[in-house]
């Protein structure tokens, strides 16, 4: 009979909410399991292309009987602890570049492996931060990671002046750059953070040159300080140091900012923390600046010495380090009374954890430093040049002076236990230098990377240089303290700097980049831990009063170029090879003074990053760049 199942054999199928139950044909009733199907990948991961620094993220989709896993592979070799759908990449170096990787998906039926894919890493302009003077805390002054300024376009046929950043006040601090800040309501931007005297602090694109954010360091009816009868900061006085940005801290980033104000004959100094994207203040702050300390020296009410807001400045870059901020106090001139204060807050509160006077029972030994920072080394350990002030020259048995004065010195602060003197070095005609104002103040500390010498050993040393015209260079781990009859110093190159130095060297490769007053900058060399006794090469151009600070760009190794500023009228930025110092390009080469961007500024430190150079002047930010 048609469509008539034959007797002897057929098929029943009977479906139940437990399970599945099959009839064969020609057998009895059976149990069994659906067959697992082999993975399959239905969405291969795909290529990525990021910037340096920038970590990258590969996905992929497949489908097969669960559970499956999944093992990725940088090329053929398997990636410890890479077992998800989607693997990301540790922050990546350009030697990433061409790097491929793939999965290999599998479950008990099988494998599949994934195609390969590329990762690309690009030099872009968005992944380096100055966010501390001089690009670090040693204050070498050098930016390692510049991929697009080189040697051979920075020329006055490719480069020069691509924008100028106007600002309320003098530009006395060196800006800072923070990249990629999300800001809220306007995107992602990279910052360019300017403070003035005017005691203003401005938030630009670094890029377009939009204002993101401007906030005044002013109280209700008050001010920027008046010059405080001293022309060194004129014609007013507001916020003077480098602020340093801890973008960990907040929201959004902190910028901590000293700014001197006044509401009459009121004087204050505030330290404020600023959030990085918006502008607003941050952990309760500003908090006024106040001290004492024991001591019976200048302004002492018998038993403490006290920090007097009118009769200082905060001229040094701001030091972040292990979660402090780190201050340190200029006079106005030589305008007694006043000492050397180094003071430290909490990053997170803004609250004073711990106060130092170097000069306590005596009187001047300020730090101001021609503007540059307090350095400091891996260890938390803190350098500086102190100005002239007393020097005690009574020793106790460690060979540390009794009063605690160390006017003119070379002083290794420690922090682990708050702050002290932890050693120093003091040069042995101290009391004619101090009498003559012929001072080391003037010049900042650079700390050395670790050094091997002659004997093949390990050396630690930090290098400094005043008014006196000589480089002293440092063992930090035995300064040479002080002895009466000759310098007990590691190395000492006398008159190295005539016309004496009022600015901050750079380093670079074994090389240690001097600008004194009325010099040419002069790079002096080290082998075996020594510096060379006379410079290797030098700048065909001499830098009038205050010299020149140079800072440092190179992509690793290669073209590295030295930055510096003439203060003259027009100014004047220089370009050199570092390797030789021969000029690539100055800012008054091109035809029509397409590139001048006015008077000069005592004490401006060039600032370069991502293709950019930013100088301070008296009324704005100059940008340099590759022309479009």
């Amino acid at each position: 009979m048609g469509g008539q199942a034959p007797t002897n054999c057929f098929c029943v199928a009977l479906s139940i909410v437990v399970g599945m139950l099959l009839a064969s044909c020609g057998g009895g009733m059976g149990s069994t399991s659906m067959k697992a199907s082999a993975p399959a990948i239905t969405t291969q991961p795909a290529n990525q292309t990021v910037g340096a620094g920038l970590t990258a993220t590969f996905s992929v989709v497949a489908i097969g009987t669960p559970p499956l896993s999944y093992q990725w592979q940088k090329g053929t070799s398997a990636i410890s602890g890479a077992t998800s759908t989607t693997y990301t990449t540790p922050p990546t170096g350009l030697s990433d570049s061409g790097s491929t990787f793939r999965v290999v998906v599998s479950n008990s039926a099988g494998t599949a492996t994934s195609d390969a894919a590329t990762l690309t890493v690009n030099s872009v302009s968005a992944t380096t931060d100055v966010l501390t003077y001089h690009n670090d805390i040693a204050r070498t002054g050098q930016n390692l990671t510049e991929s697009i300024l080189t040697t051979s376009n920075v020329t006055s046929a490719t480069f020069g002046k691509i924008g100028f950043y106007p600002v309320d006040g003098r530009v006395d601090a060196q800006p800072m750059y923070a990249s990629n800040v999300t800001v809220p309501g306007k995107g992602m931007h990279n910052v360019l953070i300017i403070p003035t005297e005017h005691d203003s602090v401005y938030a630009f694109d670094a890029d377009s040159g939009s204002i993101l954010w401007q906030t005044s360091m002013l109280a209700g009816g008050e001010t920027p300080s008046d010059p405080r009868n001293c022309g060194q900061v004129s014609p007013e006085i507001g916020v003077t140091a480098t602020p340093v940005i801890d973008r960990t801290r907040g929201p959004n980033g902190a910028v901590y900012v000293a700014a001197m104000s006044k509401n009459g004959s009121t004087y204050h100094q505030r330290l404020h923390a600023l959030d990085l994207a918006l502008g607003t203040e941050l952990f309760g702050g500003p908090v006024e600046v106040q001290a004492s300390y024991p001591g019976t020296g200048d302004n002492t009410n018998g038993t403490d010495v006290i920090f007097d807001p009118a009769q200082y400045k905060e001229r040094v870059g701001l030091l972040l380090m292990n979660g402090m901020v780190y201050t340190g106090w200029a006079s106005h001139c030589d305008i007694r009374p006043y000492t050397g204060w180094i003071i430290a807050y909490d990053a997170s509160t803004l609250l004073q954890t711990s106060v130092l006077n170097v000069v306590p029972n005596g009187s001047e030994g300020a730090l101001w430093a021609s503007g540059a920072g307090l350095a400091a080394d891996n260890s938390g350990n803190i350098y500086f040049l102190d100005a002239n002030g007393d020097f005690d020259t009574s020793m106790n048995a460690s060979g540390f002076p009794n009063n605690g004065d160390f006017g003119n010195a070379f002083i290794k602060l420690s922090t682990s236990g708050g702050l002290a003197v932890a050693d120093y070095f003091e040069m042995f005609n101290q009391q004619q230098e101090n009498s003559t104002d012929t001072d080391l103040g003037s010049g900042g500390a650079l700390v050395l990377p670790d050094l091997t010498d002659g004997a093949g050993q390990t050396v630690h040393l930090a290098v400094g240089a005043g008014k006196d015209t000589n480089i002293y260079v440092v063992n930090r781990d035995a300064m040479g303290k002080f002895n009466p009859n000759s310098n007990n110093i590691y190395e000492e190159l006398a008159g190295a700097l005539p016309g004496g130095v009022y600015s901050m060297p750079a380093y670079l490769n074994s090389t240690v980049y001097y600008g004194a007053v009325g010099n040419p900058i002069k790079a002096f060399t080290i082998a075996n831990a020594k510096l060379s006794t006379a410079p290797a090469f030098q700048t065909s151009t001499a830098f009038a009063y205050p010299g020149a600070t140079p800072s440092i760009s190179a992509n690793g190794t290669s073209n590295a170029i030295a930055w510096a500023v003439e203060n003259t009228n027009p100014a004047v930025l220089h370009a050199y090879n570092a390797t030789n110092l021969n000029e690539l390009y100055n800012s008054n080469q091109a035809p029509g003074g397409r590139d001048q961007f006015g008077s000069g500024n005592k004490f401006i430190t060039p600032m370069i990053v991502n293709g950019k150079v930013f100088v301070g002047t008296p009324n704005g930010v100059a940008v340099f760049g590759l022309l479009p």
